[in-house]
């Protein structure tokens, strides 16, 4: 007997190897390359940013590790700094919040509500108003910024948080999106609605806000980062210093070398990974959000 198992155990034939699936080596080896192409110009930076001014200008660009990565830190958060000596990364921070966050509120409601009206109000020229709103696509804002600075010069909005936010909100990107979300509603939960008594107003605010949170999550993000990114408008909107955003003042803290002084490397480099810090952490955070607000389509 112990013959006979010791030969079946002999005859068995080895485990199969599993193939190599190249294609996915490849996938992955491609991913990887581009990720640490990415990563490299920020690493660099950060490493950069932690060496005194003196050896950044005599240097450039460096992988050394220094020991000014507080003193930069600390400098770049809380140090004044500008003609009035009235602005600190602190205050251009919470500013570029400021800018973000109401760019995207704003965006998110006037183009849930735009969208809202085209697709349930049942308009005479509703599609064609879609279609006016969408060929604003077609208008970036370095067309349209001539009218709009003398706009809110005449109202006397300049160096207000109004003036940096209102003329910007009006999207076509989210009433495109919202209406192809509230096109995908089935028509029967609009009659339940009806049935149940709910108006205009209730069937909004109780049934399609709630239906319609990964895509607001989706289009809080693409605004968000959008309006944190703004340069140019702040740039024509603030003059005074107290009033910039954090991409618009970053220019102000790195200024051209004259006579001795040295331009404040450190500082600029760490404002400027301040400034990608809060996109990312959304974009990270709410990653999942936003792939499901953008390609859900059983609602």
């Amino acid at each position: 007997m112990a013959d006979i198992t010791q030969s079946i155990v002999t005859t068995a034939p080895a485990p199969r190897r599993k193939p190599i699936k190249w294609g996915v080596v490849s996938d992955h080896a491609i991913l990887i390359i581009g990720a640490l192409v990415m990563i490299l110009p920020i690493v660099i930076a950060l490493t950069t940013a932690t060496l005194p001014d003196l050896q950044i200008e005599k240097e450039g660009l460096s992988f050394a590790i220094g020991d000014q990565l507080d003193d930069n830190t600390n400098a770049a958060l809380f140090e004044q700094s500008g003609f009035s000596g009235a602005v600190t990364g602190l205050s251009m921070l919470t500013n570029s919040f400021i800018l973000g966050i109401g760019f995207a509120v704003g965006k998110i409601i006037v183009g849930m509500a735009a969208a809202y009206a085209i697709v349930y109000f049942r308009l005479r020229f509703g599609t064609f108003a879609f279609w006016i709103i969408f060929t604003t696509l077609l208008l970036p804002l370095e067309v349209r910024i001539l009218p709009s600075y003398e706009v809110i010069v005449g109202m006397g909005l300049t160096n207000t948080y109004t003036g940096l936010i209102v003329p910007l909100i009006a999207s076509a990107t989210a009433t495109f999106f919202f209406r192809q979300f509230f096109m995908s509603v089935p028509e029967e939960l609009v009659e339940a609605a009806r049935i149940d008594g709910a108006g205009p107003v209730k069937f909004f605010i109780d049934i399609l806000v709630p239906l319609s949170r990964t895509m607001i999550a989706a289009m809080f993000i693409i605004m968000f980062v959008f309006g944190w990114n703004q340069y140019l408008w702040p740039t024509l909107i603030t003059t005074e210093e107290s009033m910039y955003t954090l991409v618009r003042g970053i220019r102000q803290i790195i200024q051209d070398q004259e006579g001795v002084n040295i331009p404040e490397y450190g500082r600029g480099i760490m404002l400027a990974m301040l400034a990608m810090l809060p996109p990312v952490l959304i974009v990270v955070f709410f990653q999942s959000w936003f792939v499901k607000g953008l390609t859900e389509s059983d609602k």
